[in-house]
């Protein structure tokens, strides 16, 4: 299904979601149309579901990133995690196997803000146990 071209376009495009059509096709050694093409093929079997940006969300007011694990009861394991999803301050929202069911990145503005949030989780119907942890260093993104 994927070629070697089409995973270095994947590859640059992790590095780069800016890279231009042109810098690709030089640096993959096809034309700029071709790359057109494939970029298209990807977005539309779901290879490429989306493109952001990395921000810092100190710089944004956000002076705490906490990664919290959520137990659930297993009925209404995926009614909790769309209403957690629901939120603004809920970046991230996965649903995992190992020590938690959900795992949430969440952006707070401070330790009260991301208190009041761990309480608003633990008050949802189904959830069974909330595990904060608070981001100290981002080594690699």
């Amino acid at each position: 299904m994927l070629d070697e071209k089409d995973r270095k376009i994947i590859e640059i495009l992790l590095n780069n979601g800016r890279a231009t059509f042109t810098e690709m096709a030089k640096k993959i050694g096809i034309t700029e149309a071709a790359i057109r093409k494939r970029v298209k093929r990807l977005e539309e079997i779901g290879v490429l579901k989306k493109y952001t940006a990395v921000v810092d969300n100190k710089l944004l007011g956000y002076s705490i990133l906490g990664l919290v694990g959520v137990d659930a009861e297993s009925d209404k394991l995926l009614k909790i995690a769309n209403t957690i999803a629901e939120n603004d301050w809920a970046k991230k929202v996965w649903i995992t196997t190992g020590d938690h069911m959900i795992m949430i990145e969440i952006w707070a503005k401070d330790n009260r803000e991301f208190m009041s949030i761990i309480e608003e989780i633990g008050k949802l119907d189904g959830v069974s146990k909330v595990c904060p942890a608070i981001v100290l260093e981002t080594i690699k993104i």
